[in-house]
């Protein structure tokens, strides 16, 4: 299988290729650091992303890689495995450390943090809806089904009577009947 590069028709490349390509990127040669950041680039910039979860910061660690390689191509020792995986590594290791130095120099205790809510307000709130579903669950199921069609889903005394085939009375005196359960429960 041979691929197009420009004109020739060459090879596939392979680790014998990657060491060929770091001695020439050692010599200063362009050409083939251009090769190796086209080979590489994506797997480096894909392992960043993955860790750092931002574009502009996967983008700084695989410039960052790269100018290593290219000041230090001799970092990569061949006999370690394949300049992929060592380049993947980089990659996950530079990542973290740059997800370490975004991190708070303060402690999350000693920040006062302000809050748009009055919190007493809302967890007295929860604890009443909580209660709320309790006694509406525990209400016999003719009452809870009425209730819950009158308050929930917003229909009159006349249309819960005309779906449930139930006498219209029948369906006040159920929903009467809850809320007064409801009303003794929360004065309780």
């Amino acid at each position: 299988m041979y691929r197009e590069t420009g004109a020739i028709n060459t090879p596939p490349l392979s680790s014998q290729d990657d060491a060929a390509l770091l001695l020439l990127v050692q010599k200063g040669d362009e050409y083939a650091m251009a090769s190796l950041f086209d080979r590489y680039s994506k797997v480096v910039y894909s392992v960043a992303l993955r860790v750092l979860r931002d574009p502009a910061s996967a983008e700084d660690v695989l410039q960052e890689i790269f100018m290593q390689v290219w000041r230090n191509p001799d970092s990569f020792i061949a006999t370690r495995g394949t300049l992929g995986g060592w380049l993947a590594v980089v990659a996950r290791n530079r990542s973290i450390d740059a997800l370490r130095r975004k991190r708070p120099s303060e402690q999350v205790d000693d920040m006062a943090l302000a809050s748009p809510y009055n919190l007493a307000n809302e967890a007295e709130r929860n604890s009443l809806m909580e209660k709320a579903r309790t006694v509406i669950h525990l209400l016999p199921t003719e009452q809870r089904k009425t209730l819950e069609m009158a308050f929930f889903d917003g229909l009159t005394h006349s249309e819960i009577a005309e779906m449930t085939g139930d006498p219209l009375g029948t369906v006040k005196t159920r929903i009467r009947s809850a809320l007064t359960t409801l009303r003794k429960a929360f004065k309780a």
